[in-house]
């Protein structure tokens, strides 16, 4: 059976080369990063040397990125972090979006329950937040705004020049969750007035069970792991070399790619898609990842059109899969003012590198059939 993978938003295929870079450092040069010995140094210098290429890559200094296992657990340790490093000296307050990736609404939630106060910012219809919604919301209490870079289910890609200039000018810190934007549109920790900025490698052809977390250098954040001082006492527990190379190995890869070739395969599919009758995209098509597409069947399932793609050997996603297991509606979709029925008859698709015209084609084809046949006998109308 035909099989096309469209849901690289949830994670993506690891490249064979970066497959490559990390097969010696786990049968040859295992060494661990702490020890003094040559082994443990060839780690080390591997780990600097990774380390590096990942600052570069925003402009960061090479001792303001940390390691950590995933996007999530940077999240938690920017949210989590800063907020005990605050709470003391009166800062308590955060401002986010209703948009954000589970991982900080949820962190959010929880850090209410140890005293913050957290500001839910609405977004417009196409899912992007006012900046001046931002700075109007800014309380001497505040000491964090967190907002999502390019959004994990709608694809929209936020002003963060506007709010980073904003951030700075009323001296708070500013966050991004950059796991779906990193190496999909610039990031520039500088010219955007960055202060922290969530990276992983598995949404860019890299493994999984690594992530990186920018922190400008002089910030005080409370550590999240206490132990052996591994990444400058901020992140204890011994570093994982082979997918740290991989992440890097990865990231250089990701400056060969040809963005225009993602772009133009995405441009074609929501052309093709929005040819079928009573569909509409959700998000905006400009100012959109490259490889995002979130489109609304109308009056039918988007489990249901998912569960055929399925049986043709097509992968796509209903939404975020952080969040599959649960029964609850898209919390993204809902705060763009979709209603309930158009929110269960969305569907997520998302491209890669590896995808060709061909597959676009054939799903297109596939796709028409699949919406027409469940018209016919869907009971909504």
């Amino acid at each position: 059976m035909k099989s096309i993978y469209l849901d690289n938003a949830a994670t993506t295929q690891v490249d064979k080369k970066v497959v490559e870079a990390m097969l010696p450092y786990f049968s040859e040069k295992y060494g661990n990063a702490s020890s003094h010995h040559l082994k443990g140094q060839e780690a080390k210098r591997v780990l600097e040397e990774s380390r590096s290429i990942i600052a570069r890559s925003i402009s960061a200094k090479d001792d303001e990125i940390i390691f950590t296992s995933s996007g999530t657990e940077s999240n938690n340790f920017a949210l989590k972090g800063l907020f005990f490093a605050n709470k003391d000296n009166g800062k308590n307050h955060i401002i986010t979006t209703k948009i954000e990736h589970d991982c900080v609404l949820n962190s959010c939630k929880w850090l209410e329950s140890q005293g913050a106060k957290v500001s839910y910012l609405d977004v417009d219809e196409k899912g992007f937040v006012n900046p001046t919604d931002v700075e109007n919301t800014i309380t001497p209490e505040t000491f964090l705004v967190s907002i999502i870079h390019g959004n994990n289910e709608i694809g929209t890609i936020q002003d963060i020049e506007a709010i980073g200039r904003i951030c700075k000018e009323k001296g708070v810190l500013f966050h991004i969750d950059a796991c779906q934007s990193y190496t999909k549109t610039k990031i520039h920790v500088n010219k955007q007035n960055l202060d922290l900025v969530t990276l992983n490698a598995h949404k860019i052809h890299g493994p999984k069970g690594i992530g990186a977390l920018f922190i400008r250098k002089d910030i005080k954040i409370i550590p999240l792991f206490h132990g052996g001082g591994h990444e400058k006492n901020l992140r204890s527990g011994t570093e994982n070399i082979p997918a740290i190379v991989g992440f890097a190995k990865a990231v250089k890869l990701a400056k060969e790619r040809d963005i225009n070739y993602v772009i133009n395969l995405r441009d074609k599919f929501i052309q093709g898609i929005l040819e079928i009758p009573n569909t509409n995209l959700n998000g905006l098509k400009e100012k959109r990842l490259c490889n995002n597409i979130n489109v609304c069947f109308n009056n039918i399932e988007g489990e249901a059109i998912g569960g055929y793609l399925d049986a043709y050997g097509i992968c796509s996603s209903t939404g975020s899969a952080c969040s599959s297991n649960s029964l609850e509606s898209s919390h993204v979709l809902k705060a763009i003012g979709k209603t309930d029925l158009q929110i269960n008859t969305s569907i997520r698709l998302s491209l890669s590198k590896f995808n060709t015209e061909e597959e676009i084609d054939y799903v297109l084809k596939i796709l028409n059939k699949i919406v027409e046949k469940l018209r016919r006998i869907s009971p909504i109308k």
